[in-house]
C-alpha cells in the first residue's frame, strides 16, 4: 500500500522534486527542483535542500539544515555537482553539507552516520557508514573519513586529509595529516597517541586483537623507523592479516603522510 508524503502547507516544494513514500517535510522548509528524498526520510522545518542532491531512505534531517549549497571553493563554476547521501543518517540542527566543486564531482555520504549541530562536510568529500561528527567539527574539501570513525566537537580536518577505519579524534583538534585505522588523534596540530580500544571494544573487537592491533601500531609510529621500513616489516611479519592489511593499504595511500606521535595516551576516549 502507498504511502503518501505528508507536506506542511508552508513547505515549498520545486515540481521536479522527487518525493517518496511516507517522507515528512516540515513548516517552512524548501526542497530544490533537483533534490530527490527517500522513502519515510523527515524533512523538519526550516530546512533548505537544493542542487543535484539525493537523500537515502529513512533519513532525519533537524530544524535548520541546509544540504546541497554551492560550494565553498573560489574555484568553483556553474556546472552540475552532486550531493549524495545514504540511508538513516541523522542529520541535526544547522548541519551543512556541499556537493563536488566541479561538473560531474560528488560529496558522497555512506549509511547510519550522525551529524551532530552545526557540523559541516565540505566539497567532494567521502564519508563512509556509522561515522560520527561532534558538534561543530568541519571536513574541509577532498576529506576522507572511513567507515566507524569518531570526530569529536570543534574540530577540523585539513583539505586532502584521510581518518582511517575506526579512528577516534579528540575534541578540538586540527587534523593536518592522515589518522592511522583504529588509532586515537588528539591536539593542535592532532598526533596519534594511542589505540582506539574503546571503538575498537564497541565494534566487537576482543582484547587478542585489540593487542595485536596495539603491537602493529606501536610498530608503525614509535619505532623510530621510516614508516616505509616500518610497514615493509610488518608486512614481512604478518602477511595476509587483515587487520594489517588494512593499516599497511591505508599508509601506503597516504599523500600527506601519516600522523605519529607517542603511547603516552594508551586507551584513550578523548572525543
Amino acid at each position: 500500500m502507498q504511502v503518501k508524503p505528508i507536506i506542511h502547507d508552508t513547505a515549498v516544494i520545486s515540481p521536479g522534486a522527487a518525493i517518496g513514500e511516507g517522507v515528512e517535510v516540515g513548516p517552512y522548509s524548501v526542497i530544490g527542483p533537483h533534490v530527490k528524498i527517500g522513502d519515510g526520510t523527515r524533512v523538519m522545518s526550516h530546512v533548505v535542500l537544493e542542487g543535484h542532491t539525493t537523500i537515502g531512505r529513512g533519513c532525519e534531517i533537524f530544524h535548520g539544515a541546509c544540504l546541497g549549497a554551492k560550494p565553498q571553493d573560489k574555484k568553483y563554476r556553474e556546472g552540475e555537482s552532486f550531493l549524495e547521501i545514504g540511508d538513516e543518517n541523522v542529520i541535526r540542527e544547522y548541519v551543512t553539507m556541499h556537493p563536488g566543486s566541479a561538473p560531474g564531482k560528488k560529496t558522497v555520504i555512506g549509511d547510519r552516520n550522525f551529524f551532530m549541530v552545526a557540523s559541516h562536510v565540505g566539497h567532494d568529500c567521502r564519508v563512509g557508514s556509522d561515522v560520527t561528527l561532534a558538534n561543530e567539527s568541519a571536513l574541509s574539501g577532498h576529506v576522507v573519513i572511513e567507515d566507524q570513525v569518531v570526530i569529536g566537537g570543534i574540530s577540523g580536518v585539513h583539505q586532502f586529509c584521510r581518518v582511517g577505519k575506526l579512528a577516534m579524534v579528540g575534541a578540538m583538534s586540527k587534523v593536518v595529516m592522515d589518522v592511522l585505522p583504529f588509532s586515537v588523534c588528539d591536539g593542535h596540530p592532532a598526533r596519534f597517541c594511542g589505540v582506539n580500544s574503546i571503538g575498537l571494544r564497541r565494534a566487537g573487537y576482543d582484547s587478542k586483537r585489540t593487542l595485536e592491533i596495539k603491537k602493529m601500531l606501536k610498530a608503525l609510529v614509535a619505532s623510530g623507523e621510516k614508516l616505509s621500513s616500518a610497514a615493509k616489516k610488518l608486512r614481512d611479519l604478518k602477511k595476509g592479516d587483515p587487520d594489517t592489511e588494512t593499516l599497511l593499504s591505508f599508509c601506503e595511500a597516504s599523500a600527506r603522510g601519516v600522523s605519529r606521535g607517542s603511547f603516552e595516551k594508551e586507551d584513550a576516549d578523548v572525543a
